[in-house]
């Protein structure tokens, strides 16, 4: 089976937030040198005041073990989202940054993991890094369908 096509990955993604978290009330893109462009929705505020960012570029590609051979092409893929009391945009850029993470530095996010940053991870923030939750908290896992192919030699492929 041929690997899922980045940009349908990436389309699947962005609806599933949409659908769990609603319109969203803001975007960036960031792009850095040598990697794919990553997006950052901002979510909220909600009711209560609490603020969700969810990056969206993260998964385009799966994540894979820097000293690795070759990186399986169904092999894990996530997006990170955080949440906040309040608005908190600057750390749009800061939130892109740690999503490249894979990209750039051949890094395989797992849940218990510390993402740091090095700086605030917004203006004013009295922290510098991130610690990795479970997958499908908030939003539910979304399952990466995987792109079919048919052989060239016979018919009964599906």
């Amino acid at each position: 089976m041929a690997a899922p096509d980045p940009d349908h990955v990436l389309v699947a993604v962005e609806a599933h937030l949409l659908t769990v978290l609603g319109q969203d009330s803001g975007r960036a893109s960031v792009n850095f040198l040598g990697t794919e462009r990553i997006d950052v929705l901002r979510f909220g505020p909600d009711p209560d005041g609490l603020v969700r960012y969810c990056t969206l570029g993260m998964s385009r590609a799966p994540m894979g073990d820097p000293g690795a051979a070759v990186v399986l092409e169904h092999g894990p893929r996530a997006e990170l989202l955080l949440t906040v009391r309040s608005l908190q945009d600057s750390v749009l850029r800061r939130l892109a940054a740690l999503a490249s993470a894979p990209s750039v530095e051949g890094l395989v996010v797992v849940p218990g993991a510390g993402l740091d940053l090095g700086e605030p991870l917004w203006d004013g923030a009295p922290f510098t890094a991130v610690l990795v939750g479970e997958p499908g908290g908030h939003v539910p896992d979304l399952p990466v369908p995987r792109a079919r192919s048919r052989c060239a030699f016979c018919p009964c492929c599906p």
